[in-house]
């Protein structure tokens, strides 16, 4: 269906291609998943099956890409556009109409397809993405994960027989993105669609996959197979496999069952006995939570000589027709990394938003050292707290690189050279010279990471802050927010992530509906909860093990 031979694409002024020796075939009715670290060309691959590389993004395509017989070089985009679905790493980039329901439709309508047949495929696509109750919801009031769901529903509704998807469950809560996941394999496995996606969260995907095709970068050329033997040599692999490297498996596990059978058939439950995990801890205070609270109102206390950086009481926000935030009470403080877990939609950015003075409270109060947010001026806020949204290039408006950081050195009054160097740390590689725009979502991430802890504001809120990110960017991330938190700061990230939180937060707080519902230690509230637990508390509950790292200390 889809076929590469030997493709190389090289863009404008670039010193290299950003992709070379691409070969490989993904054949009718298969789930072929695209791997490889941050900025290895995978977007360019996707984007050179719909057309877009060369006839939009520009630049030198070498080699053949065809698709259902048809060559990318010579047919456009909307000659494609019959046959491949396409969805991109920014939601925002895709929409054309005002609401839920008209995106859904318009793919057909410019396709032409019969009224009658778009009302039924509008209405199967809703239930399928659970999309039913936002319907008539204005595009622009959806949270993000909602946005990645109408993106991803808007290109089935035409029925492509190719679907082209870049970083699909990015934005969604685990649910949403084993429903999302479920869609696909049924499309898949009952209509024959021929799917090609990159996702970084291959702890989401791999099992999925009938193949997977890794870029290793550096010109290397692609490593194609099944998933156990591409992850068995693949610089970035999810925790269940990392696991089974450990205990020295073979063949690999690829699924979270197959590990708790051979954890118990090898031994390592046996060898694991009698030990227990390290407990993540902040230097200066404890954490106590909400025992005795009723759901919807609990509250983690500070306990400890340091006052809050942030303190949230009964705080609500209505937005329009929603409460998108009921009663909220929240304390966050020095040293301590708190993690907003929750459904799509349940209010995590909105009370980062509260925090941070981009949203007005409609009843409550909100403190962040000291000062309201939302009265205070910016460039006295920027020195109490920072915000990394969901859509990075919204902090990014130089040519270059270089430009961006020389003006966070001058908005932050820090040394010339103070965000350059933090750019270095999580980005390396990158010129001073790269446009914003021609990184790939996970690097403009840091980037605009670097651009907000220039000013090192006591607290930092980050919404979504690994999307995009591959597993060794991620790392360097953690360890980045793990020395902030030993200095004194403050981290609030909300995240979908749950091997993020289990790596990095010393508490977690679970929004559902606008209210929190739980919160208390990381390792009390993800051991309980099937939906947020991270692979390796599934594989070896009901002991409390939350990450790889704490299972090769205790084994060393």
């Amino acid at each position: 269906m889809i076929r590469f031979e030997d493709v190389s694409v090289t863009y404008e002024g670039a010193a290299r291609p950003a992709v070379r020796g691409v070969d490989f075939e993904v054949p009718e009715g298969e789930l072929v998943l695209l791997v490889g670290p941050s900025g290895t060309g995978k977007s360019t691959v996707l984007n050179s099956v719909s057309g877009l590389v060369p006839h939009f993004t520009g630049g030198t395509l070498r080699g053949r890409v065809t698709v259902a017989g048809r060559d990318t070089r010579t047919h456009r985009p909307r000659e494609l556009a019959d046959v491949v679905g396409t969805v991109g790493q920014d939601p925002l980039a895709h929409f054309v109409t005002d609401t839920v329901e008209d995106e859904l439709a318009y793919g057909m309508e410019s396709l032409g397809i019969a009224p009658a047949v778009m009302r039924r495929r509008v209405e199967e696509t809703l239930d399928l993405l659970g999309l039913a109750e936002l319907r008539d919801r204005a595009i622009a009031t959806l949270s993000g994960g909602q946005r990645q769901r109408v993106a991803i529903g808007s290109v089935l509704t035409p029925h492509p027989a190719v679907l082209v998807l870049d970083e699909p469950t990015s934005a969604l809560d685990p649910a949403a993105a084993e429903e999302v996941l479920a869609v696909l394999q049924r499309l898949v496995h009952d209509l024959g669609t021929t799917v090609l996606l990159a996702e970084h969260r291959l702890e989401r995907v791999v099992q999925y996959a009938d193949r997977v095709v890794l870029l290793p970068g550096d010109g290397a050329a692609p490593v194609c197979g099944t998933p156990a033997e591409v992850m068995a040599v693949s610089p970035v692999c999810p925790p269940v496999v990392e696991l089974g490297r450990l205990a020295g498996w073979s063949p690999l596990p690829m699924t979270v069952r197959d590990a708790r059978r051979r954890a118990t058939a090898a031994g390592l439950r046996e060898r694991l006995a009698g030990r227990v995990p390290e407990q993540r801890s902040t230097a200066d205070h404890a954490v106590g939570h909400a025992a005795g609270h009723p759901a919807g109102h609990a509250v983690g206390h500070a306990v400890g000589h340091a006052a809050p950086l942030a303190e949230v009481r009964s705080l609500a926000v209505r937005r329009g027709r929603v409460d998108a935030l009921c009663g909220v009470d929240l304390t966050v403080a020095p040293g301590e990394t708190v993690a907003l877990m929750g459904r799509n939609g349940a209010g995590k950015s909105t009370l980062l938003g509260a925090l941070v003075g981009l949203v007005e409270p409609g009843s409550g109060t909100v403190r962040v050292g000291g000062a309201v947010p939302h009265r205070t001026r910016p460039r006295d806020l920027v020195r109490l707290v920072g915000l990394v949204p969901q859509e990075p290039r919204d902090l990014l408006y130089a040519d270059t690189v270089g430009a961006e950081c020389a003006a966070a050195d001058r908005d932050a009054g820090a040394a010339p050279g103070t965000c350059r160097g933090l750019v270095s740390g999580l980005l390396p590689g990158v010129a001073d010279g790269t446009h914003p725009r021609d990184l790939s979502e996970g690097q403009r991430l840091a980037l605009a990471l670097a651009v907000v802890l220039t000013a090192r504001p006591p607290l930092l809120l980050l919404d979504e802050p690994t999307r995009g990110l591959d597993y060794a960017a991620k790392a360097r991330l953690v360890g980045v927010l793990r020395g902030l938190a030993a200095d004194g700061h403050a981290i609030v990230l909300a995240t979908h992530d749950v091997e993020l939180a289990a790596e990095l937060a010393h508490r977690v707080v679970l929004l559902a509906e606008g209210e929190v519902i739980a919160d208390g230690p990381t390792d009390d509230i993800v051991v309980s909860s099937p939906s947020f637990a991270p692979q390796v508390t599934k594989i070896l509950a009901p002991e409390r093990w939350l990450t790889v790292a704490q299972v090769r200390e205790a084994l060393a």
